[in-house]
Order: C-alpha cells, then structure tokens, then sequence
C-alpha cells in the first residue's frame, strides 16, 4: 500500500513535467536555488533534465526529505538524469550585488552549463532570467513539479557538503547543523568570534561588527 501510494505522490508531482515531456521536440530542465536566507556560505543553483522514466521514489521538495535520504536521492539523480550542473555565487559576490542579483546570476551561470538543448525550463517562483528558454515560473515549484524537487536535492546537498566541510574549519559556528543559516547558536558564534571569510558582511551589517 506504501508503495501505491508513493507512485500516486510521484504521478501527481510529475504532472507539470509530464506536459512537456509528451511534446514533440521539447526538453525540458528544472531549476532551483537553495542558500538565498543564510547569513554565510554560497546561493546554488541547481538544472538537472530528468527522464519521463523511471520516476525516482523519494523526489520531493528538498526541505521536505531527510538528510540521509537526500544524500541517497542525490545519487540516484545523478545516475539517471540526462544532465545535472550546479552554479555557485559566493559571498563577496552576494555582498557586491545582492543576494537577488546573485541568485538569478548563479541560475543564467548554470543553465549555461547544460550541453543539453533545453528548450522549457520549470523554475521554482523567479521570472525574467537570463535563460535562452521558455521560462515557466511556479510558486512553490520545488513541491509541485519533479523536475524542480530533482533540481532542488542536487543543489541543496552539494551546499550541505560544502558547508560540513567548511565546519571543520570554522567549528565554533555549527556550519555542519545549521548549514550557515541564523540559528541563535550561529548567532552568539558570531557575536562571540565576529565572522569567517565566508560570511555575508552585508547580511550581518546590523550587527556592528568590525571585522
């Protein structure tokens, strides 16, 4: 009975895709950012084409799925996808530009990547990038449409990976728990230390630090 009702869950999150996949001559990617809220780390993009077939059990809104399951969710796209890349924009960039500017940078950056002939991209919420392809926007994309759920893991572990590794580095902040987010812990690391080179200093600007 489980296992219906995930291949229901998974009929109805392909939906959207399922419009583009049964035309003619049409590939379709999808795309989505994760790390726009954090005060430290990266903003990733992630565009992945995934196949009509097989379905992948599990796919869903990142934010929704475990980390273990993620990570195993993470392998399973890459293996069956027809394309996946990821773009990042770090922080000196999001502090230069803003961290709007950054996000859609880093998604004109890795659809530019794909040496899939995309011609529909699925995009969860933003409109108006710079992408040669049809760009069809949905709210809350990464829960509703498979190919943005695909897109959304894949960007979403590589950020987590890089910011485990980056606790090793700097351990007093939780990096590898709060993935850089403004946890109180995170926080009180920062009022205590002040920042890491891979903090956003225009996302902390309020707090008076001189570092």
């Amino acid at each position: 009975m489980a296992k219906k009702n995930e291949q229901e869950r998974l009929w109805v999150l392909s939906e959207p895709d399922r419009a583009f996949w049964s035309e003619e001559g049409v590939v379709l990617a999808g795309m989505d950012e994760v790390g726009r809220g954090p005060l430290a780390g990266p903003v990733v993009v992630g565009c992945v084409v995934m196949p009509p077939e097989p379905l992948l059990e599990y796919v869903n809104d990142s934010k929704k799925v475990t980390e273990k399951r993620r990570e195993m969710l993470y392998d399973r796209i890459m293996e069956t996808c027809i394309e996946a890349q990821t773009a990042w924009i770090w922080p000196e960039e999001i502090d230069r530009i803003n961290i709007l500017e950054a996000t859609k940078k880093a998604f004109a950056q890795a659809f530019a990547k794909m040496k899939t002939p995309i011609t529909d991209v699925m995009i969860d919420a933003l409109t108006g990038l710079a992408i040669p392809a049809k760009q069809h926007s949905l709210i809350h994309g990464d829960a509703l449409c498979y190919s943005i759920a695909s897109a959304s893991i894949v960007a979403k572990v590589e950020r987590d990976r890089y910011m485990i590794e980056q606790d090793k580095l700097y351990p007093e902040y939780g990096f590898a728990k709060n993935k850089g987010y403004g946890t109180k812990e995170h926080m009180n690391a920062v009022l205590q230390y002040g920042m890491t080179p891979i903090h956003r200093r225009s996302f902390l600007k309020n707090l008076n630090l001189h570092q």
